[in-house]
Protein backbone atom coordinates (compact mmCIF):
# COMPACT_ATOMS: atom_id res chain seq x y z
CA UNK A 1 0.00 0.00 0.00
CA UNK A 2 1.17 3.63 -1.20
CA UNK A 3 2.48 5.64 2.14
CA UNK A 4 0.81 8.98 1.71
CA UNK A 5 2.34 11.47 4.07
CA UNK A 6 3.20 8.97 6.56
CA UNK A 7 5.75 8.56 8.74
CA UNK A 8 7.69 5.38 7.54
CA UNK A 9 11.63 4.71 7.64
CA UNK A 10 14.30 3.71 4.99
CA UNK A 11 13.28 4.12 1.63
CA UNK A 12 10.06 2.02 1.97
CA UNK A 13 8.07 4.66 1.16
CA UNK A 14 9.44 4.81 -2.61
CA UNK A 15 9.40 1.05 -2.98
CA UNK A 16 5.72 1.34 -1.97
CA UNK A 17 5.12 3.78 -4.30
CA UNK A 18 6.61 1.46 -7.06
CA UNK A 19 4.54 -1.38 -6.24
CA UNK A 20 1.56 0.48 -6.27
CA UNK A 21 1.97 2.28 -9.70
CA UNK A 22 2.80 -1.11 -11.12
CA UNK A 23 -0.29 -2.72 -9.86
CA UNK A 24 -2.90 0.17 -10.13
CA UNK A 25 -1.90 2.62 -12.69
CA UNK A 26 -3.54 3.94 -15.81
CA UNK A 27 -1.82 2.66 -18.81
CA UNK A 28 -0.76 6.26 -20.94
CA UNK A 29 0.84 7.06 -24.03
CA UNK A 30 3.94 9.80 -23.64
CA UNK A 31 5.76 12.46 -24.66
CA UNK A 32 8.55 10.01 -25.42
CA UNK A 33 6.02 7.20 -27.07
CA UNK A 34 7.63 4.67 -24.58
CA UNK A 35 4.25 4.07 -22.87
CA UNK A 36 4.29 4.03 -18.95
CA UNK A 37 1.77 3.00 -16.26
CA UNK A 38 0.77 6.26 -14.36
CA UNK A 39 -0.56 7.67 -10.91
CA UNK A 40 -1.75 11.14 -10.65
CA UNK A 41 -0.65 12.61 -6.97
CA UNK A 42 1.04 10.53 -4.59
CA UNK A 43 3.44 11.61 -1.41
CA UNK A 44 5.92 10.23 0.61
CA UNK A 45 8.19 11.41 3.56
CA UNK A 46 11.94 10.34 4.32
CA UNK A 47 13.09 10.81 8.08
CA UNK A 48 16.58 12.32 7.26
CA UNK A 49 16.99 11.30 11.50
CA UNK A 50 17.19 7.78 10.29
CA UNK A 51 20.16 7.96 7.57
CA UNK A 52 19.92 9.59 4.38
CA UNK A 53 17.36 8.25 2.11
CA UNK A 54 19.35 6.81 -0.60
CA UNK A 55 17.99 3.94 -2.66
CA UNK A 56 19.79 0.84 -1.50
CA UNK A 57 17.83 -1.75 -3.52
CA UNK A 58 20.10 -1.10 -6.35
CA UNK A 59 22.81 1.42 -7.06
CA UNK A 60 22.64 5.14 -6.84
CA UNK A 61 25.74 7.45 -8.28
CA UNK A 62 25.59 9.44 -5.85
CA UNK A 63 28.62 11.43 -7.21
CA UNK A 64 26.51 12.23 -9.73
CA UNK A 65 23.66 13.82 -7.28
CA UNK A 66 26.35 16.00 -5.77
CA UNK A 67 27.85 17.62 -9.26
CA UNK A 68 24.31 17.97 -10.47
CA UNK A 69 23.51 19.85 -7.55
CA UNK A 70 26.22 21.82 -7.27
CA UNK A 71 26.33 22.49 -10.72
CA UNK A 72 22.29 23.88 -10.30
CA UNK A 73 23.57 25.82 -6.83
CA UNK A 74 26.38 28.11 -9.07
CA UNK A 75 23.78 29.11 -11.55
CA UNK A 76 25.13 26.99 -14.50
CA UNK A 77 23.04 26.22 -17.54
CA UNK A 78 25.68 24.90 -19.78
CA UNK A 79 27.39 21.47 -19.98
CA UNK A 80 30.45 22.74 -21.22
CA UNK A 81 31.03 25.20 -18.32
CA UNK A 82 34.74 24.81 -17.30
CA UNK A 83 33.89 26.05 -13.88
CA UNK A 84 31.46 22.89 -13.18
CA UNK A 85 32.45 19.32 -13.26
CA UNK A 86 28.97 18.46 -14.35
CA UNK A 87 27.31 15.35 -14.49
CA UNK A 88 26.23 13.41 -18.32
CA UNK A 89 22.52 13.20 -17.11
CA UNK A 90 21.86 16.45 -19.21
CA UNK A 91 23.65 15.47 -22.38
CA UNK A 92 20.54 14.15 -24.67
CA UNK A 93 19.04 17.65 -24.36
CA UNK A 94 21.66 20.11 -24.76
CA UNK A 95 22.08 21.99 -27.86
CA UNK A 96 25.26 21.91 -30.15
CA UNK A 97 26.91 24.54 -27.49
CA UNK A 98 25.77 22.57 -24.50
CA UNK A 99 23.41 24.68 -23.65
CA UNK A 100 20.13 23.87 -22.39
CA UNK A 101 18.51 27.20 -21.33
CA UNK A 102 16.99 28.79 -18.36
CA UNK A 103 16.46 25.66 -16.17
CA UNK A 104 16.93 25.07 -12.67
CA UNK A 105 20.22 27.02 -11.88
CA UNK A 106 19.63 29.96 -13.75
CA UNK A 107 15.80 30.14 -12.06
CA UNK A 108 17.12 29.63 -8.90
CA UNK A 109 20.35 32.05 -8.53
CA UNK A 110 18.93 34.49 -11.64
CA UNK A 111 15.11 34.31 -11.42
CA UNK A 112 14.36 35.45 -15.10
CA UNK A 113 17.62 36.89 -15.82
CA UNK A 114 16.79 39.48 -13.09
CA UNK A 115 18.89 39.00 -10.79
CA UNK A 116 16.77 37.40 -7.74
CA UNK A 117 18.98 34.55 -6.05
CA UNK A 118 16.09 32.60 -4.89
CA UNK A 119 18.60 30.28 -3.00
CA UNK A 120 20.28 33.39 -1.04
CA UNK A 121 16.96 34.79 -0.25
CA UNK A 122 15.63 31.07 0.67
CA UNK A 123 18.74 31.33 3.59
CA UNK A 124 18.36 34.65 4.28
CA UNK A 125 14.34 33.80 5.41
CA UNK A 126 15.37 30.56 7.51
CA UNK A 127 17.57 33.09 9.89
CA UNK A 128 15.55 35.53 9.63
CA UNK A 129 11.63 34.67 10.02
CA UNK A 130 11.81 31.09 10.73
CA UNK A 131 8.13 30.88 10.75
CA UNK A 132 7.39 32.03 7.38
CA UNK A 133 5.03 30.66 5.23
CA UNK A 134 6.75 32.02 2.31
CA UNK A 135 9.62 30.07 1.69
CA UNK A 136 9.18 28.63 -1.51
CA UNK A 137 11.92 28.88 -4.68
CA UNK A 138 10.45 28.08 -8.13
CA UNK A 139 12.21 26.92 -11.11
CA UNK A 140 8.81 26.75 -13.00
CA UNK A 141 9.05 30.22 -14.43
CA UNK A 142 6.10 30.09 -17.39
CA UNK A 143 8.12 33.17 -19.59
CA UNK A 144 10.87 31.24 -19.34
CA UNK A 145 10.18 27.79 -20.17
CA UNK A 146 9.94 28.03 -24.16
CA UNK A 147 13.76 28.58 -23.93
CA UNK A 148 14.50 25.97 -21.96
CA UNK A 149 15.47 21.99 -23.49
CA UNK A 150 13.46 20.87 -20.68
CA UNK A 151 10.84 21.97 -18.71
CA UNK A 152 11.58 21.79 -14.80
CA UNK A 153 10.11 18.49 -13.48
CA UNK A 154 10.79 19.15 -10.14
CA UNK A 155 8.99 22.27 -10.38
CA UNK A 156 9.29 23.84 -6.87
CA UNK A 157 10.32 23.30 -3.37
CA UNK A 158 9.13 24.72 -0.40
CA UNK A 159 11.21 25.27 3.56
CA UNK A 160 9.37 25.05 6.84
CA UNK A 161 11.65 25.42 10.14
CA UNK A 162 10.06 24.01 13.73
CA UNK A 163 12.14 24.49 16.15
CA UNK A 164 15.81 22.48 15.85
CA UNK A 165 14.47 21.16 13.08
CA UNK A 166 13.93 21.97 9.13
CA UNK A 167 11.85 20.20 6.74
CA UNK A 168 12.00 20.16 2.71
CA UNK A 169 8.56 19.46 0.67
CA UNK A 170 9.14 19.01 -2.89
CA UNK A 171 6.59 19.33 -5.90
CA UNK A 172 7.64 17.38 -8.82
CA UNK A 173 5.05 17.46 -11.67
CA UNK A 174 6.41 14.86 -13.40
CA UNK A 175 8.06 11.77 -11.60
CA UNK A 176 9.72 8.85 -13.68
CA UNK A 177 9.99 6.11 -10.77
CA UNK A 178 12.89 3.82 -11.96
CA UNK A 179 15.54 6.45 -13.06
CA UNK A 180 14.69 9.96 -11.64
CA UNK A 181 13.24 9.89 -8.48
CA UNK A 182 15.94 8.00 -6.57
CA UNK A 183 17.89 10.48 -7.93
CA UNK A 184 15.30 13.53 -6.68
CA UNK A 185 14.99 12.04 -3.99
CA UNK A 186 19.09 12.00 -2.88
CA UNK A 187 19.38 15.69 -4.34
CA UNK A 188 16.58 17.24 -2.33
CA UNK A 189 17.25 15.62 0.56
CA UNK A 190 21.35 16.79 0.16
CA UNK A 191 19.76 20.52 -0.29
CA UNK A 192 17.88 19.85 2.63
CA UNK A 193 20.97 18.78 4.84
CA UNK A 194 22.96 22.21 3.40
CA UNK A 195 20.65 24.74 4.17
CA UNK A 196 20.02 23.26 7.72
CA UNK A 197 23.65 23.54 8.72
CA UNK A 198 24.26 26.89 6.71
CA UNK A 199 21.07 27.69 9.15
CA UNK A 200 21.93 26.46 12.51
CA UNK A 201 18.81 23.60 12.02
CA UNK A 202 18.81 20.21 11.89
CA UNK A 203 17.39 18.26 8.77
CA UNK A 204 14.19 16.31 9.76
CA UNK A 205 11.34 15.80 6.90
CA UNK A 206 11.93 15.57 2.88
CA UNK A 207 8.19 15.27 1.61
CA UNK A 208 8.24 14.45 -2.12
CA UNK A 209 5.03 15.55 -3.37
CA UNK A 210 4.52 14.05 -6.89
CA UNK A 211 1.81 14.93 -9.59
CA UNK A 212 2.45 12.22 -12.58
CA UNK A 213 4.29 9.38 -11.40
CA UNK A 214 4.57 6.90 -13.47
CA UNK A 215 7.07 3.65 -14.29
CA UNK A 216 8.01 3.27 -18.19
CA UNK A 217 6.33 0.20 -19.82
CA UNK A 218 10.10 -1.05 -20.23
CA UNK A 219 11.15 -0.35 -17.12
CA UNK A 220 8.96 -2.57 -15.38
CA UNK A 221 10.99 -5.87 -15.23
CA UNK A 222 14.23 -3.64 -13.57
CA UNK A 223 11.76 -2.61 -10.81
CA UNK A 224 10.28 -6.17 -10.19
CA UNK A 225 14.33 -7.00 -9.66
CA UNK A 226 14.62 -3.86 -6.88
CA UNK A 227 11.02 -4.89 -5.26
CA UNK A 228 12.24 -8.64 -4.54
CA UNK A 229 15.28 -7.16 -2.79
CA UNK A 230 15.52 -6.47 0.92
CA UNK A 231 16.49 -2.49 1.74
CA UNK A 232 19.71 -2.79 3.27
CA UNK A 233 20.68 -0.02 6.47
CA UNK A 234 20.29 3.88 5.14
CA UNK A 235 24.17 5.40 4.84
CA UNK A 236 25.38 8.64 6.58
CA UNK A 237 26.15 11.98 4.92
CA UNK A 238 28.97 14.00 6.47
CA UNK A 239 29.24 17.62 5.29
CA UNK A 240 32.19 20.15 5.28
CA UNK A 241 31.36 23.12 7.50
CA UNK A 242 30.16 25.54 4.57
CA UNK A 243 27.64 27.62 3.45
CA UNK A 244 25.66 26.51 1.00
CA UNK A 245 26.88 28.12 -2.11
CA UNK A 246 30.50 27.78 -1.27
CA UNK A 247 30.54 23.89 -1.63
CA UNK A 248 32.21 21.85 -3.65
CA UNK A 249 32.08 18.52 -5.05
CA UNK A 250 35.26 17.32 -2.25
CA UNK A 251 33.18 18.73 0.60
CA UNK A 252 30.18 15.89 0.46
CA UNK A 253 30.70 12.44 1.17
CA UNK A 254 28.91 9.52 2.11
CA UNK A 255 29.63 7.01 4.51
CA UNK A 256 28.70 3.61 4.81
CA UNK A 257 26.46 2.85 1.33
CA UNK A 258 25.33 -0.44 1.08
CA UNK A 259 23.55 -1.65 -1.86
CA UNK A 260 22.40 -4.19 -4.48
CA UNK A 261 23.68 -4.16 -7.73
CA UNK A 262 23.29 -1.38 -10.22
CA UNK A 263 20.72 -1.95 -12.89
CA UNK A 264 20.31 -0.43 -16.00
CA UNK A 265 17.34 1.71 -16.77
CA UNK A 266 16.95 2.78 -20.62
CA UNK A 267 16.58 7.24 -21.04
CA UNK A 268 13.44 8.02 -22.28
CA UNK A 269 13.89 10.95 -24.26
Amino acid sequence: MISRGCYTTGVRPYLDLVKHVIETGDRRGDRTGTGTLSVFSAQTRYDLRDGFPLVTTKKVLFPAVVRELIWFLRGSTNIKDDLTQHTPIWDAWADADGELGPIYGSQWRNWGGLGIDQITDAIELVKKDPTSRRNIVSAWNVADIPRMKLPPCHAFFQLYASGEWLDLQLYQRSADLALGVPFNIASYALLLAMIAQETGKKPRYFIHTLGDAHVYLNHVEGLMVQLAREPKPLPKLVLADKPVLQMTFEDIALEGYQHHPFIKFAVAV
